[in-house]
């Protein structure tokens, strides 16, 4: 078994404590509650006593809702529009008051046929009816987890359907998507759900990019969508116009939120949440930790193992392995990882708090197979790590 180690030499020993398993999803493989049943038919293959919990967890992207429900929240289902104006069930999940929406829900990129993108009309419009549907449902608190989208419209389809009216010139709603925003000429969001003042909504989401320019939602998240580079500079310069004229119409803050951290969220969404449900904004793993009960399951635990499809850079900044990591670190747990594919130093690995990388391609180099038979390759993973670290 090759794996690679974050910190030390040499293989751990953990105590009886149980092992918690908080693991997100192996994107295209398998969910975050697949993992983790895998990863324990592996360890109990070893030691079949072995006390072990799971606790699949999610940064505010795709999978989110899934990894509330794994933690005990009812899923609920809804009717909105899809990014391209058609009609798709989204889904979130609630509890005691409290709702998960994911976007990627209703306005993900998974929801597009394959091969078709609409960089310049895509909509976030059923991701405002998904969050006007937990409020129908009676959610107080909203965790609104924004990633993976299809969309580029700074949010003004979800404001949209929550009541904002953004005309053109002629006195005309603008059509749907990014790329009409340059027609706007006035915006009024004093229709906004009034339920909207009396729920705390928070911005969860793994980025921190601002609306617009180099670093911005077109420049940066834009070609995954399918923009081209006429297609990014015109959703730029839309967006740019759309923070002046709500800047001008409708709140004094709205340039101001333009460079807020996570503005740029999920093609811009998280804009749209700043400026017009009053959201604010934490790094998607941190919130989800919070929620999912992440501290009483750690509590007693000698080992935790965490995980996602790709552990690389981008893990490092604000990826669900890494706020588990360093969460576990806190609290004096050690962390190992397991993942499809390993592209993290050891010093990178130890940095983030994660003491050896297990990786299926250590066991299979053949990519294709390691996605195809990934939940085999991963029971005989977490076999090693039973070995190397419960024995």
């Amino acid at each position: 078994m090759t794996a690679r180690d974050g910190a030390g030499h040499g293989a751990g020993s953990t105590g009886r404590g149980h092992v918690l398993i908080a693991a997100d999803k192996f994107k295209g493989s398998l969910t975050g509650a697949q993992v983790a049943q895998r990863v324990t038919a592996g360890l109990h293959e070893v030691d079949p006593d072995l006390p072990v919990r799971a606790l699949p967890v999610a940064d505010g992207g795709d999978g989110t809702v899934e990894a509330a429900v794994a933690a005990g929240f009812e899923r609920r289902e809804a009717r909105v529009t899809g990014p391209l104006g058609e009609q798709v069930v989204a889904a979130y999940a609630l509890r005691e008051g409290t709702a998960v929406v994911e976007m990627a829900e209703a306005s993900g990129l998974q929801l597009l046929p394959e091969g078709t993108f609409a960089p310049l009309t895509a909509t976030t419009y059923g991701s405002g009816e998904l969050l006007r549907a937990a409020l129908d449902a009676g959610a107080r608190a909203i965790v609104f987890g924004v990633g993976g989208s299809a969309t580029t419209d700074g949010g003004a389809g979800m404001l949209a359907a929550l009541g904002a009216r953004f005309l053109d010139a002629d006195g005309q709603p603008v059509g749907p998507g990014g790329g009409p925003l340059r027609e706007l000429a006035s915006a009024d969001l004093s229709g906004l759900d009034p339920r909207l003042a009396d729920v705390d909504v928070v911005l969860a989401s793994d980025v921190d990019n601002p609306l617009t320019g180099p670093k911005g939602a077109p420049a940066v998240y834009g070609p995954q969508k399918g923009a081209g580079p006429e297609d990014v500079a015109a959703l730029d310069v839309a967006l740019a116009h759309f923070a002046r004229v709500l800047a001008r119409d409708a709140s004094p803050r709205a340039l101001e939120y333009a460079d807020a951290p996570g503005a740029g969220a999920a093609g811009g969404i998280g804009y749209g949440a700043l400026v017009g449900l009053g959201a604010s904004f934490r790094p998607g793993i941190e919130v989800m930790l919070d929620v999912l009960g992440f501290a009483p399951a750690l509590a007693g635990a000698a080992l935790v193992i965490t995980g996602e499809g790709s552990l690389d850079e981008q893990t490092l900044h604000g990826k669900a392995p890494a706020g588990v990591a360093a969460a576990a670190r806190a609290a004096g747990v050690e962390v190992v990882a397991v993942c499809g594919r390993l592209a993290l130093p050891p010093s990178a690995l130890g940095a983030a708090g994660i003491r050896r990388a297990y990786a299926l391609t250590d066991i299979e180099p053949d990519v294709s197979r390691c996605v195809s038979e990934a939940g085999p390759l991963l029971e005989r993973l977490a076999a090693g790590i039973a070995r190397d670290f419960l024995s």
